[in-house]
């Protein structure tokens, strides 16, 4: 069960029992939000290893400071806040992220792939897990700052009150943040990706036989991502979405169609005259 499954006062009801000393709700507490925090851990980290571990030190601070959240705000809110603090301020920084742009990406997606003849078949089981591996991978290429803030804006979509009061910052600034790593993100996806550019010298197929040289993924696909989608649906859902943005842009690029006439002006008169 997680966070979503579980609706907001009967959240707050286990928080009561919780705070109150029910060992029970607390259990039933920590397994509404476990999930939640893994996410967050997991996109943040792209390791499992060091998001499991993370998890579980911030499902330990949940516990610990429970009896310091009073409901000013949802408690999802709260999960999340006490989370970020512990991600942003208390993991070190990985070897990873430490060494990884979306440069030095871009550099090493393009040096590890293989000719049309040599590329991974479509059913490959491995694709998909590559696939998840370099969508999670690319966002070490973000400073922490708007890794998170891309993260809980567009990934988990959150609005940008709420994710502006789980960060602390001003939402102006959330927006800010929000609006470089976007571009960042979306300039290399638009870039590196054969998902998102069919012109892209980077695919799964392509890329897939090195990864697997390189041990940047193993031999079969991992339990975490039983439920991701599969590549074809990705790559149709992104096909789609391009269609319908493109759709969408030229049904916008109408300008402002104002009126030509002063309906004002002519209202006036028209009361005037029953007057």
């Amino acid at each position: 069960m997680t966070v979503h499954e579980t609706s907001e006062p009967n959240l707050h009801r286990l928080v009561d029992q919780a705070q109150s000393g029910d060992a029970k709700a607390l259990e039933a507490l920590v397994r509404a939000v476990q999930d939640q925090v893994h996410r967050l851990a997991l996109r943040m980290l792209a390791d499992p290893g060091l998001a499991e571990d993370a998890t579980q030190d911030i499902l330990i601070r949940l516990i610990t400071k429970l009896s310091t959240f009073k409901g000013d705000a949802s408690f999802r809110t709260w999960v999340y806040r006490v989370a970020t603090n512990h991600l942003l301020s208390r993991v070190k920084k990985t070897q990873a992220e430490a060494m990884l742009s979306f440069d030095v990406f871009a550099a090493d997606l393009e040096a590890g792939l293989v000719d049309d003849t040599h590329q991974a078949p479509e059913d490959h089981i491995m694709l998909n897990e590559l696939r998840i591996n370099c969508t999670m991978a690319m966002l070490l290429c973000l400073d922490r700052p708007h890794r998170i803030a891309y993260v809980l804006g567009d990934v988990f979509e959150m609005e940008q009150s709420e994710a502006a009061l789980i960060l602390d910052i001003s939402k102006d600034l959330f927006r800010k943040r929000l609006s470089r790593a976007r571009h960042k993100v979306t300039d290399f996806t638009a870039q590196s990706c054969g998902l998102a550019n069919a012109a892209a010298q980077c695919s799964c197929q392509k890329r897939l036989p090195a990864a697997m040289d390189m041990q940047r993924i193993g031999t079969e696909p991992s339990q975490l991502h039983q439920d991701a989608p599969s590549l074809q649906t990705v790559r149709e859902q992104a096909e789609q979405t391009e269609r319908f943005l493109r759709s969408a842009k030229l049904q916008r690029a109408t300008g402002m169609l104002a009126a030509q006439k002063d309906f004002a002006a002519e209202l006036e008169r028209i009361v005037a005259q029953k007057n």
